[in-house]
């Protein structure tokens, strides 16, 4: 059984770089064809998605936040890790780590979310 952990800090500063880390137990972040992902959730509105790496360490970021953003992993430590830099209090979100089955695009897992605000 597949479980996904975020964790990292719940307040950053405005201008600082947020930095949020998911620990995949159960299978191997490794594992042929899953894509693991970031998605947030601003207060009052849906959910956005950031980006993924996937099982080869491929990266991809959505076009709106590429700039800013960076997804790398340990696979010794079968973890992957969001960096947001350059934050505003609009980054204020709980964010979620989930795993995509890539020949399907289904989102089969995912973490219980973290919540992260911007704030000086």
């Amino acid at each position: 059984q597949v479980q996904l952990q975020e964790s990292g800090p719940g307040l950053v500063k405005p201008s600082q770089t947020l930095s949020l880390t998911c620990t995949v137990s159960g299978v191997s972040i490794t594992t042929a064809y899953y894509y693991w992902s970031w998605i947030r959730q601003p207060p009052g509105k849906g959910l956005e998605w950031i980006g993924y790496i996937s099982y080869s360490g491929s990266s991809y970021y959505s076009p709106s936040l590429k700039t800013r953003t960076s997804i790398s992993r340990d696979t010794s430590k079968n973890r992957f890790t969001l960096q947001l830099s350059a934050v505003t209090p609009e980054d204020t979100a709980v964010y979620y780590c989930a795993r995509v089955v890539g020949r399907s695009g289904e989102y089969d897992s995912w973490g219980q979310g973290t919540q992260v605000t911007v704030s000086s």
